[in-house]
Parts: C-alpha cells; structure tokens; sequence
C-alpha cells in the first residue's frame, strides 16, 4: 500500500473515539525519561563546510555562556572529595610528564591522552568497591590509578621498561590485574571490553557473588555491533554492567553531530530496556554520584545502567593528530570548564575545604610524588632480549585457574532409580 493510499484510508476510516471521550488507559502508553543531571546544556552544533577548495568545520550556537557551578554530591564527604581531586591532578600531571618524555624519544609508540576527562575517569573509578571490576580504555589512566596502579607503572609501560606491569612486552595502556586489583586490560577493538565485563559477571554470579563491572565506551565506538550485543546480552541477562558512555565530541577527525542523529546517547538505553542517565563529564560530583548509585543497582542484583558524560577531549586521537580540525571557539569554551579547575574552584573557594595554601601544598605534593616516580620509571632497565618470548605460553605450573568466588551453583536434579544425581542446567537468570 503507498502512503497516499493510506491516507485515504485514514481519512476514510479514521480511528474510533473512545466511549465518552475517554483516553486510553494508560497500560497501553508507555513513557520513557533519561535522567539529566547537568546544570548546563550547550546548544550548538558542528557542521562541515567547502572554502577555498578546502574543506572544514564550524560551529553555530552560542558558546558565551558562563561556566555553571559544580553540582553538590548526595554521597560526597570532604575527605573523599579531596581524594578525587588529587587523583585528578595526579591524572593530568602524570599525562604531562607522558608527553614530555614523547618529546625526548623515551616512550616506545604513541602517547593517548585524557586531557579533559579527569573527572570522569577518577570519580567513577572511585565508586567501586574492592571486589568490583574495572575495565579502562586507553585514555582512563585516571582510573588505573584510581585503582590501585602507581603513574611509576604506567610510565614504564609506555617506555617499555622491564619493570613495567607487562615487562616490556607491551606499550600504551594495554595491561591489567586480575588478580589483585579486578582490573581487565584495555582492548583495542573498540566495544570488545563491554561483552568481556558482562562475561565477569556473569562468572561472578554463577558463584553467587553480585558485583558492579565498570567499562567505558566513546560516542564513536558505541556505534559498534560488539557494543550492542554486549549490552543487550547484559540487559537480558540483568548483569551489573555499569557503561561509561564518554561522548567527547569528536571520534579521531569525526565531529559528533556527523556520526549519528541522536542529540543523547544515554537514550540507545531505551531499546535495551536498561536505565539512560546525562551527566556533566567535566564535574566530578555528577560523575561520582552516578557512577554510585549504578554500581548500587548492580551489586543488588537490579541490572546495568548506561551513563552518558559529556565532555570535550583537549587532545588530539593521539600524540600524533593535532586536532587542527577542531575549531579554536570549541577548544576556548571547553577549556573555561577545566574540570580540574572547575573542582579546584569548588573545593577552595566554594565549600572551602582547602585554604589557598592547604591547596598550594597539595599540588606540591603530587609533583613530588610525580618527580620522584618519573625517576625511578626512568632508571629502571629494558628488557633483556631473551625474556621477550617468555610467558607467551602457559608453561607448566605458570598458574592455576580456579573460580574466584566459590564454585559455580548448579542445580542437582534426582531422578528415581538414577545410580547417581546429575547436574541440571544452569539457568543464567
């Protein structure tokens, strides 16, 4: 039928009243809302235009607008603000001395930075617990941190040194910890982490633990098909999956607004019948408290949450992209809400947690604390030749695999007459 036929149809037929004028119930409607918890909402857009034979963006909207205030924390005490805070200065003091020793051939590769999007990675990894699970991508080093590793460990690995978390048989961000720390290496493969986290924990629930598994994700790689059948698997599964959406703006050279039509990401939460939540990704107060209560949701068994943090990234893909494609106004309106300064400002100023100098001696501090472990990343020796091809197999007795929580829960099924109980399926829900 075309659609002109169909219209006629419609004007011929056209939907019967209810009785009395009566709506329909309201069972028969449904209502979907995504959560925004931002105190601004930057209405411009980027668009690409053809001068002088060349082609380039610009942006259209208003970009005057002043730096809102930071949102107060529902679960933020003074003591664990203040740690955020210096795990973000830490973050982005450690990214500095990455590029300084780029510049002086010491790093072995490419250099990734998060520059802009400290507050997202620090305060989310801040609302795990202990036996929570974290799987970074190559620009939340904050969150490695955050988690346990020390900016000497991740400098190594960038330089390639044998003391490094992979001895120097790797560079990047490309390591983790299973053991100790929960923490899954990055992948490569944009969207393989989030298939991976919700294999954690369903593993974790099979030995009856609930656990929140935190992953990130950028407004580019969420356009993947892993990524959804990662999370449509967590959703039916109802998995503590808790997906950081970093819509930085830009995916490499690819503006946002020429990637997909959505105005929110958060909103792709509806079709997987999960919540969709907004938040400032330059405010480590909204980070935190969704981050908190998803990881909540996850460890009471309630199922994933998917966060959409919006943000700028002040760096290029790499150490190598320039990012002139940018345009200089988008650059000089994120850059007004640092979210280092931003929290800085809050801190001292605002609430008045730190004095002027309490603040001076902090950040003194975390350039001590950096210097010294940019030294001893720095002497610690390469790799001998030799060592490259060991722990490329499972050697014997390298290790042993064994549940992490207990054994898995089975049930048992009598039958009678049987010489013995067999197991029955495991039903995953």
């Amino acid at each position: 039928m075309t659609l002109r036929m169909a219209k006629k149809r419609h004007r011929r037929n056209p939907p019967k009243p209810e009785p009395n004028g009566a709506r329909r119930p309201l069972s028969s409607q449904r209502t979907f809302t995504i959560p925004d918890y931002r105190l601004e909402k930057p209405n411009f857009t980027i668009r690409q235009v053809r001068k002088d034979h060349e082609f380039r963006y610009e942006i259209e909207g208003d970009l005057s607008a002043p730096v809102p205030p930071i949102r107060e924390s529902k679960y933020l005490d003074q003591k664990q603000c203040l740690e955020i805070y210096r795990w973000m200065l830490l973050n982005r003091k450690m990214e500095t001395a990455l590029e300084n020793l780029y510049k002086q051939g010491k790093v072995v590769g490419g250099v990734y930075f998060g520059l802009g999007q400290e507050a997202c990675s620090c305060a989310s990894a801040y609302a795990l617990q202990k036996d929570d699970w974290l799987a970074p991508l190559i620009r939340n080093q904050g969150s490695l941190l955050v988690r346990g590793f020390s900016a000497r460990d991740i400098m190594m690995q960038y330089m390639a040194k044998a003391g490094s978390p992979t001895r120097g048989r790797d560079a990047s961000s490309h390591f983790g910890d299973i053991q100790k720390r929960n923490v899954v290496a990055p992948i490569s493969t944009l969207g393989d982490l989030i298939p991976v986290l919700a294999g954690v924990a369903l593993g974790a629930r099979l030995q009856g633990r609930h656990l929140a598994v935190m992953t990130y994700i950028g407004e580019g790689g969420q356009s993947t098909g892993v990524t959804h059948e990662g999370v449509n698997f967590a959703a039916v599964q109802n998995l503590g999956l808790v997906l950081f959406v970093e819509n930085n703006l830009w995916a490499y050279s690819t503006p946002a607004d020429m990637q997909f039509r959505l105005k929110d990401l958060a909103e792709r939460a509806i079709a997987y019948g999960i919540p969709g939540i907004i938040v400032d990704g330059t405010d480590a107060c909204q980070v935190y408290d969704a981050a908190y209560e998803a990881c909540e949701r996850a460890r009471q068994g309630q199922g994933p949450t998917m966060i959409e943090a919006k943000m700028m990234r002040m760096k290029g893909h790499a150490i190598h992209d320039a990012a002139d494609y940018v345009p200089k106004a988008l650059f000089d309106y994120w850059r007004k809400r640092d979210p280092v300064s931003r929290f800085e400002n809050y801190l001292v100023n605002t609430r008045k947690w730190l004095t002027p100098t309490e603040n001076r001696e902090l950040i003194a501090g975390v350039d001590q604390q950096l210097e010294s472990e940019r030294n001893a990343a720095e002497a610690s020796p390469m790799p001998e030749p030799e060592s490259a091809a060991g722990g490329v197999y499972c050697e014997e007795g390298c290790h042993q695999i064994k549940p992490k929580y207990g054994m898995p829960k089975v049930n048992v099924i009598k039958r009678a007459g049987a010489p013995k109980q067999e197991p029955g399926a495991v039903h995953l829900k």
